[in-house]
């Protein structure tokens, strides 16, 4: 497999220690199974369902499966009725943050035998590991706080990375046993994480209060403090902070929001491209100099409402990815109903695809498509890289946001409860 296509799947869809030895082993993975005796797969969590569906990693995407996420319902629910400030938290998720539904999936990996999957709750402020052939929790581990949120993976897939987002620290597991291995503070709210430079670091992004009302520019120091946290992977100990808020005020963005949001490296960890609350578009960063060197702000759609209150969790734009070859962009425009191409140096955008509410980007996995969430309308779109055209949709489940590469085992007949 190229190193650059390696690289890619670590920082946008999952660096799932990938044992395949080249395009044919991969296409083989992906149809059907491969001499590792693995499938490779697209996880789509359906949060409001408590589902995860797997489907082909691309061509048609067809649905393979799909995996009850919260088995456990039952038992979660008693302990939170059972705790006076559990059940505050938990209703607050499902109110604000879970639009009035139960957050039951965020973020989802598999392990490195396929044989399980690992999926943080937001709403049961967890991570657990769920048996592909049973549907049974191997493990359970609760983070610190109230709520789990976004994660990453190792490049080897050993380690998984979550974000205890009402804690302000990220927690770092043992994907196969959950036991913990170490943890690092961040800014106020803890996102968006990355292993970058083949597992050396660990990234995190902050992006404070998202839930409050006080929207407009001159209120954004209420959202609190928000920066990128930069860690060594294997110490833990903080390499580096980076406050966005000093270098979009060095290059005249100070009414822009300083809290970052999905994000896409390049291939070769030089670059940042990521998307900011309230802005309709995504900055270039420039790691090596530190600072932001391009802006690109994408169409308006004329039918959106203009009061930011209204945006989905002070979003605007929410999801953005990369092609394998780090020369196309995929921009999910959530509030404006539609995604598009963008050329990675000219920065020319392609056509405008409708779609409802879209709210993560990832990249199919032979690498043709950029692969959207239709959180509105229950549906996953593809989206050719080389032309800017739709592709296909099709049906998942209730609310669909995060999407992974993974792998099953190629004998995986679905799942107990499908």
């Amino acid at each position: 497999m190229p190193a650059s296509r390696t690289r890619h799947l670590c920082c946008v869809a999952a660096a799932l220690a990938l044992t395949v030895a080249g395009p044919a082993a991969s296409a083989a993975s992906a149809a059907g199974g491969g001499a590792d005796g693995l499938r490779e797969v697209l996880f789509v969590g359906n949060n409001w369902d408590g589902t995860a569906d797997v489907i082909r990693s691309s061509g048609d995407f067809a649905k393979i499966g799909r995996i009850d996420v919260v088995p456990d319902k039952a038992e979660r629910l008693a302990e939170i009725n059972a705790d006076p400030v559990k059940w505050i938290y938990y209703t607050a998720v499902r109110n604000e943050v879970g639009e009035g539904h139960d957050q039951y999936v965020d973020d989802m990996y598999s392990t490195p035998d396929g044989k399980s999957v690992v999926v943080s709750r937001p709403s049961f402020a967890d991570v657990v590991s769920i048996d592909l052939a049973t549907d049974k929790v191997n493990w359970r581990f609760p983070v610190a706080g109230y709520r789990a949120d976004h994660m990453a993976v190792s490049p080897d897939g050993t380690r998984v990375a979550v974000s205890a987002s009402t804690a302000d620290k990220v927690q770092v597991l043992d994907i196969e046993s959950g036991r913990e291995l170490g943890e690092f503070g961040t800014g106020d709210k803890p996102h968006e994480n990355f292993f970058t430079n083949g597992g050396r670091y660990i990234w995190n992004m902050s992006i404070g209060e998202v839930t409050t009302s006080l929207d407009a520019p001159g209120w954004d120091w209420t959202k609190g403090d928000r920066h990128i946290t930069v860690v060594d992977a294997a110490t833990f100990k903080q390499v580096r902070t980076i406050d966005m808020r000093q270098r979009l005020d060095a290059v005249g963005l100070r009414d822009f929001s300083d809290a970052v949001r999905p994000a896409a490296f390049t291939p070769d960890w030089s670059k940042l491209y990521f998307q900011v609350s309230f802005f309709n578009g995504f900055l270039e960063y420039d790691v090596a100099t530190d600072r932001i060197t391009r802006v690109k702000t994408l169409p308006e759609n004329p039918a959106t409402n203009p009061d930011r209150a209204t945006w989905l969790l002070d979003s605007r734009h929410h999801g953005i990815s990369m092609n394998p070859e780090g020369t196309k962009l995929c921009v999910a425009g959530t509030m404006d109903d539609y995604a598009t191409v963008v050329d990675r140096a000219s920065f020319d955008v392609g056509p405008l695809i409708t779609a409802s509410t879209p709210y993560w980007a990832t990249v199919s996995g032979d690498g043709k498509d950029c692969v959207i969430s239709e959180a509105g309308a229950d549906r996953l779109t593809a989206i050719d890289f080389a032309t800017g055209q739709k592709v296909l949709s099709v049906p998942v489940g209730d609310h669909p946001q995060r999407v992974r590469l993974g792998h099953v085992q190629a004998n995986w007949p679905g799942s107990a409860g499908s």
